[in-house]
């Protein structure tokens, strides 16, 4: 064990004399090294808190004001306007001499004034990034006055920003007036409902604006004033913690790696690798160091997300979840063929080297050890329902072996799974992405720990991805942390030639350990439960994987229309094709361009895009109409996108309001129907945010595969996309498989889809190109016979002359 192999640097012995201490000096080396590391790591968190408090301005801005102050008063100047004599006089005069009081006053009224100067730069900051005119603009426009905001942007948000330097100076999200949201939801059902149905929902709607609306209102104006989000904290609560069903497939979702490249086809050198690179990314985290993410260059986004990826996990309640983030923690816990092993992550006060986690995952990988009775399903409890497994935790887990091992998994760094089997996508084999896909998002419903903020997955080929817990963050975030880990694998640590990876063996490290159970039978009855439950579950989904290579963003943008606007009318096309009707359409949106911000709801079923779909299902349309009914829906998809990421979004609201009145045990039919619509199309783009990690031109094989999540209605499709290069666009669909839906089905509908539409841009531009040439020839011919007539004139006059 690696405690008792530490042990024996620290002996003693009893003698007549006394005790004798024997101390090893290579234990004591490791002690003073883990101290020195600590140490550091302090300051530099010490020190960039420092520099997070006083952005946008530094440290160094104080000493100029104060030395400007000083000077001032050495000129018999007094810029402070009687308030440094003030502050000398509130000073107590004893054991000091009036020099040192005058000088201290200054120090005094100075500091006041850089504080106050730094709030004025924030507020200042925080009203320019309330602007919002900029994302309505045509693409490729710019007004005057947008560039102006935007050169004001960047002279008052510094430089060289951290990470959180702008938390600071986020606006609060806003909330949107009643008749807005009610206009705009009325919109939004409009091609779902018929004449009737809409004026019933016409009615009730009205009553809540003028009966209801106007108190719940109140309260959610004084919350977004006091809170510094009005929505993120109840919707953390509500929609994840106190969901009492399965997260596994229900609220999980996945990601994974690049598509077309392996580095090495050694398991515990890619884990080693991966997990080194993980290290290094949290450690930057820790301290605050990651660039933040900004739209156009200049606009922040928000960072409170990223502080609880790692060393997190959610327990289980029975009425609600917490999620519990710890700091500090050095261990990661290791699942294979169902035995659980704590692994050190340091070494002598530094990051173990990616040579000494290769060796240690060969350690486990070599362990042919069985599984203790319980063991080997045990992780299917976090797959299970909730309330069972909270009620087990209480009982087997609260003492002894158990509590102690249970620490070790939920108070770890991350959680990772040495997979026993091979996935991947291969172009020769139909089903490898689908296979790909259930395995990441569920696994054999035990080898996956699904309340950890993540868990790695580690095949035996070599191919990587990554489970994800939803209530914590949202996928942007496991996007972001993903691009970092790939890039640095694949371009700065690198391999072997033999596939190995790089470094020396060290032959001092203690192996990893096995945690210890005492799992009774009754405890294993329920881990049993829990395991039927989830691989009921996991057998309903199904998955397909559309790799689309036709064409992608570049084609797309040539034909001056948002690829997202694009891929989603696509998407009501192939669901009507599917279906035979039109459903209720989620698209997520970001809204972190306010402070605490996380999603929005796109409503992408309207009723300019149902009109361009049934344009395109009926002959009797041309290929002109088609395409200029597909424009105006492209334009409101993306005024509607735009609305949501600047706060004008619908379904937040109303889900806001809705926890208002159940507060207030205030009954709303409007409001009761609103939040019980199913949405049987639900559909997400995983947006690739760091561009200069990887040059694709130089690189094309180096494309990520993205993500995808499970359906949100039994009877309806999930839909993730990544939009990657400009030609390749890969989907992720799923469905319940004992319903009438089936993905292999709709990926194929979905790419017929995508090839209609740009065959009207086709056709269109051939139209172009024959009236182009009809008009070139009708010049030419028009100018042939000018001169023809021309040089007949002349021929007449000449032999009239003569």
């Amino acid at each position: 064990m690696a405690e008792a192999h530490q042990a024996v640097g620290f002996q003693f012995t009893v003698t007549p004399d006394g005790i004798n201490f024997h101390l090893s000096r290579e234990v004591l080396k490791h002690i003073y090294l883990s101290g020195v590391t600590s140490w550091r790591k302090r300051a530099i968190q010490f020190k960039n808190g420092i520099l997070t408090g006083v952005y946008p301005a530094s440290p160094s801005s104080w000493l100029f004001v104060v030395i400007a102050i000083m000077s001032s008063i050495y000129a018999r100047l007094d810029p402070s306007l009687g308030m440094i004599d003030s502050i000398r006089k509130m000073l107590p005069v004893r054991f000091c001499s009036i020099n040192f009081h005058t000088v201290l006053s200054a120090i005094l009224f100075a500091t006041g004034l850089w504080w106050s100067l730094i709030l004025l730069l924030r507020f200042t900051l925080k009203v320019l990034l309330s602007y919002h005119g900029w994302i309505f603009e045509p693409h490729g426009k710019m007004s005057s006055s947008t560039r102006l905001w935007m050169s004001l942007v960047k002279m008052f948000s510094g430089r060289r920003p951290l990470l959180y330097s702008f938390q600071a100076s986020l606006p609060r999200l806003p909330v949107p007036s009643i008749d807005d949201t009610i206009c705009r939801y009325l919109e939004s059902v409009r091609p779902l409902l018929d004449y009737d149905q809409y004026k019933n929902m016409e009615i009730v709607a009205n009553e809540f604006k003028k009966d209801q609306a106007p108190r719940l209102q109140k309260y959610l104006w004084l919350k977004s004033w006091w809170a510094s989000n009005y929505v993120s904290d109840w919707w953390e609560e509500y929609i994840y913690l106190r969901g009492r069903s399965p997260i596994m497939v229900n609220s999980n979702f996945y990601t994974m790696d690049l598509l077309y490249m392996i580095p090495t086809h050694r398991q515990a050198a890619r884990a080693g690798n991966v997990v080194h690179a993980l290290l290094q990314y949290r450690r930057k985290l820790e301290r605050g160091e990651h660039i933040p993410m900004r739209a156009l260059g200049v606009v922040p986004m928000c960072s409170s997300q990223y502080e609880r990826m790692f060393n997190t996990a959610r327990i289980p309640g029975i009425e609600t979840d917490c999620v519990q983030h710890m700091r500090n923690r050095k261990h990661l816990v290791v699942y294979h063929r169902g035995r659980f092993f704590k692994l050190w992550l340091y070494y002598g006060g530094r990051h173990l080297l990616p040579s000494e986690l290769e060796q240690q995952f060969q350690c486990i990988l070599s362990d042919t050890s069985e599984p203790q009775p319980g063991e080997l399903k045990l992780a299917s409890l976090t797959a299970g329902n909730r309330v069972p497994w909270a009620k087990a935790r209480q009982k087997y887990f609260s003492e002894g072996v158990n509590k102690t091992s249970l620490d070790a998994i939920e108070t770890a760094a991350f959680f990772l799974t040495l997979d026993d089997e091979a996935h991947g996508y291969d172009p020769d084999r139909a089903e490898s992405m689908d296979l790909y896909a259930k395995s990441l998002l569920h696994g054999k419903c035990f080898d996956r720990w699904f309340d950890k903020s993540f868990t790695l997955v580690v095949y035996k080929n070599g191919k990587i991805g990554v489970n994800a817990e939803h209530s914590w963050a949202d996928a942007p975030i496991i996007g972001h942390m993903w691009e970092d880990i790939l890039a640095t694998d694949y371009f700065r640590l690198g391999y072997t030639e033999e596939g190995h990876c790089k470094g020396d063996i060290n032959k001092g490290l203690a192996p990893p350990s096995r945690l210890q159970w005492d799992i009774p039978k009754a405890c294993q009855e329920v881990i049993e439960h829990s395991y039927l439950i989830a691989k009921d579950l996991a057998d309903d989904v199904d998955f397909h994987g559309c790799v689309f290579e036709e064409f992608g963003k570049g084609l797309i943008k040539k034909c001056r229309t948002s690829p997202d606007a694009f891929i989603q009318l696509a998407l009501q096309l192939a669901h009507y094709r599917d279906k035979g009707e039109f459903c209720l359409t989620y698209e997520a949106s970001m809204t972190r361009m306010f402070r605490e911000g996380r999603t929005e709801t796109v409503r992408s079923c309207t009723i300019e895009s149902t009109a361009f779909v049934q344009a395109m299902e009926d002959t009797a349309y041309t290929s002109e109409q088609r395409l200029a009914l597909f424009r105006k829906a492209a334009e409101k998809h993306q005024n509607m996108y735009r609305l949501a990421m600047t706060g004008a979004g619908i379904d937040r609201h109303l889900f806001c309001l809705y926890i208002v009145s159940k507060l207030l045990d205030i009954e709303s039919p409007f409001l009761n129907q609103v939040l019980s619509e199913p949405w049987r199309l639900s559909t997400s783009q995983t947006p690739q945010q760091q561009l200069n990690l990887v040059d694709i031109q130089k690189f094309p094989k180096y494309v990520g595969a993205g993500g995808g999540f499970g359906p949100v209605a039994d009877d309806g499709y999930g839909v993730s996309y990544i939009i990657v290069g400009e030609n390749l666009i890969t989907f992720h669909v799923s469905n319940d498989s004992l319903c009438l839906q089936d993905s292999h089905r709709f990926g194929q509908n979905i790419r017929q889809a995508m090839l209609d539409i740009r065959e009207l841009f086709i056709v269109i531009d051939i139209l172009k190109i024959i009236y182009l040439n009809y008009l070139k020839k009708k010049i030419l011919f028009i100018q042939a016979n000018k001169i023809d007539y021309f040089d007949e004139n002349i021929k007449g006059s000449t032999l009239s002359s003569n």
